[in-house]
């Protein structure tokens, strides 16, 4: 389990808070944006990088916060932290022989060395000493578009800025309460109905490891059980991180402090250690939440995307509420001398709405595909979920029914036959008349119904500058889908390898996509063959270039994208994409610069690219078309101030306007101003 080669116990270099961005978009396909890279997850590690985890005092229900982690790398976390705490440097990672060299430069910006509380400590002290040791963090931001739409002038109820607060507090990975108020462009401010100032607030308190409490969640907080078919309301990854964190199993409570407005709750959430291998975890929660309503006041269609801009839209604010309760009984046995380690848990979810939910559901052939969508006031999930987890080999799975009797099943099995090869089989089931409201799994479709699957994928490194990971995954999908009017199937390859040199990293990645639509007369399905590349140089190497305080450092990335959709009663759809990424640190100062030309057919073959921004702004857009975007952003560090700014600009030379409906800019291009300041007290 743990490599006996010597270490050299130095001292960890400091890590850029925002370095970590890039370092997980490595890891991260841009293909997955379109997956699932939620605000979540992005929400999620912006706060594990300001507030690290002290691996001294982690537990495993901590570690399974951090999504790229496998079940066999958090295994050997707790059994190294168990058997060696308290740990010196976080050189001494490099026992772990699970932790790949990738995989540790990227944990190297969520956690940190730290003391260790002593155990006999009373809850009192321990609280004490976290409210001593704890900062608070005020950070405002403000995006300034210097263009109108439509419903700017005529059509929107508020002003055209976008704009947030936050403040926080919080004190190692322990405590942490705060206030999020959040304003969408087009938002009413202290007028309307938002005569309370901002369209959105969260408010949240987290507290972790306080003498039985493992985790303690009030107000606005997010839960995930296994592997998400009953309830997951967290993280979720795409298919080739899946490939890396071997679709394990977690169990996570966390708070909710992103301007996100969708797929959280609100109560209480609670995990607490029963005895050594027992845990419990409860929630309950209440809110309100946005809906379409049919003509009755019944429920058409659930709403998350939190825009109240129009009178339309504000209608639709908060016109239905929703109770939550849901528990967990875990059993896993600390084993430390045993090779395998079980663990086997018990979900429960029961929902209920205050309108009952009655989907649009026609004759038409266009919609019978929404048959099967869930209906009426209350719902109820169940399932097990289980594993086996070794050094070497996991297998684990969950099994879930539905208040009807439907199944959905998930199971994964994963073996590091190697050091240097490791690899991954998963199967999912989920029946057609299979519905949880708060699940989240994986699969090639974008919900737990009505989908059979078998993936596989692997990771080779044959050399430490040499890697290669791959996945092939099939998808068959019984009933009718939404522009699918027959059972069909699907497939989806991907190839990437990486090899690193004495100047930087060379990366390469090719995905084959296989879906499966109608067709104009909808008498026949077609296959849709898509193909996406791209081939990008970073030089130097990130983990190579860290700005010390004397000598500033310089980054480029060069990156090509192309991507090509052919059907067969379509014209192949073609898309090119040729960018530029610059970085340059010096002391306190960072700025990064970015340019990309583009040129795509249409929609079909956009684009993703991944884009630097201010800390806590989710950026990863969709070009299509022809034209040009180019951004500078602008960080520095004074003190216990911190100033971001970012311009950017998208031209298009193919358009007279950009967008359409309120949303439409009388103009071929647009340009944005992003501003932000962070105060640490």
């Amino acid at each position: 389990m743990f490599s006996q080669s010597s270490v050299t116990y130095a001292a960890a270099s400091p890590q850029p808070s925002n370095d970590w961005q890039e370092a997980f978009r490595s890891w991260l396909s841009a293909d997955d944006a379109d997956e699932g890279y939620s605000e979540a997850t992005f929400e999620l590690l912006s706060s594990f990088a300001e507030n690290p985890l002290n691996l001294n005092q982690s537990s495993k229900s901590q570690l399974e916060q951090l999504p790229f982690l496998s079940a066999e790398q958090i295994e050997e976390l707790v059994a190294y932290i168990d058997r060696y705490r308290p740990l010196r440097s976080l050189g001494e990672l490099q026992m772990i022989e699970s932790l790949d060299r990738d995989t540790r430069l990227l944990l190297n910006y969520f956690v940190v060395i730290g003391d260790t509380l002593s155990p006999t400590r009373s809850a009192k002290s321990v609280l004490s000493h976290l409210l001593h040791d704890g900062h608070f963090t005020f950070e405002g931001s403000l995006r300034q578009p210097l263009y109108k739409r439509k419903g700017d002038i005529n059509g929107y109820l508020g002003y055209q800025q976008r704009h947030d607060l936050r403040l926080q507090f919080s004190s190692h990975d322990q405590l942490k309460f705060g206030l999020t108020a959040a304003q969408d462009a087009g938002e009413p401010f202290f007028s309307g109905r938002n005569r309370w100032g901002y369209d959105h607030y969260s408010y949240y308190f987290q507290l972790r490891k306080i003498g039985c409490i493992e985790a303690l969640n009030l107000g606005m907080y997010r839960v995930q059980f296994g592997m998400g078919l009953v309830m997951n309301t967290g993280f979720y990854l795409g298919k080739q991180a899946t490939l890396q964190s071997l679709g394990r199993s977690t169990q996570t409570l966390t708070a909710h402090s992103s301007r996100s407005v969708g797929s959280y709750l609100q109560g209480a959430a609670a995990q607490i250690r029963l005895a050594p291998a027992w845990s419990v975890t409860a929630f309950a929660s209440y809110r309100p939440i946005d809906a379409t309503l049919n003509n009755d006041g019944t429920i058409r269609t659930l709403l998350t995307d939190g825009y109240h801009r129009t009178e339309t839209e504000m209608e639709k604010k908060h016109n239905s509420h929703e109770t939550d309760l849901g528990f967990r009984v875990t059993y896993h046995p600390n084993s430390p001398h045993k090779t395998y380690k079980p663990t086997l848990s018990f979900n429960a979810v029961y929902t209920h709405f205050d309108r009952s939910l009655v989907p649009y559901v026609s004759t038409s052939s266009k919609l019978n595909y929404r048959s099967y969508a869930p209906s009426g006031t209350s719902f109820f999930n169940a399932s097990l979920d289980y594993g086996l987890t070794s050094s070497r080999f996991s297998f684990i799975g969950e099994t879930a029914l539905n208040g009807d009797g439907a199944l959905a099943a998930i199971h994964t099995a994963s073996f590091r036959a190697t050091d240097q090869l490791s690899l991954m089989l998963l199967h999912r089931y989920y029946d057609k008349r299979y519905t949880a409201l708060h699940a989240r799994s994986f699969g090639e479709g974008s919900s737990a119904q009505n989908e059979h699957g078998l993936y596989l994928g692997a990771t080779w490194s044959p050399s430490r500058s040499l890697s290669f990971q791959g996945y092939i995954d099939y998808a068959h999908f019984p009933f009718l889908r939404y522009q699918v009017g027959a059972p069909s199937d699907a497939f989806d390859a991907f190839l990437r390898a990486r090899t690193l040199f004495n100047i930087g990293v060379l990366e390469a990645h090719y995905r084959f996509h296989v879906r499966q639509r109608d067709n104009d007369t909808h008498s026949y399905l077609n296959n849709r063959y898509e193909h996406r590349a791209r081939i990008s140089f970073a030089y130097p190497s990130s983990s190579a270039s860290v700005a010390t305080v004397s000598q500033p450092s310089l980054n480029f990335k060069t990156q090509l994208d192309g991507a090509m959709l052919a059907c067969r009663e379509q014209q192949t759809s073609r898309g090119i994409m040729v960018s530029q990424q610059v970085v340059f640190r010096y002391r306190t100062l960072r700025l990064n610069g970015f340019a990309g030309w583009f040129h795509t057919d249409d929609y079909d073959s956009r684009l993703y690219q991944y884009e630097p921004s201010v800390p806590y702004d989710f950026s990863f857009p969709a070009f299509y078309g022809h034209g040009i975007r180019y951004s500078l952003m602008a960080r520095a560090d004074l003190g216990r101030w911190s100033f971001s700014a970012k311009i950017g600009t998208t031209n298009y030379f193919d358009r007279a306007f950009i967008s359409s409906g309120y949303q439409q800019i009388d103009a071929s291009s647009q340009t944005d101003l992003l501003f932000q300041f962070r105060l640490k007290l």
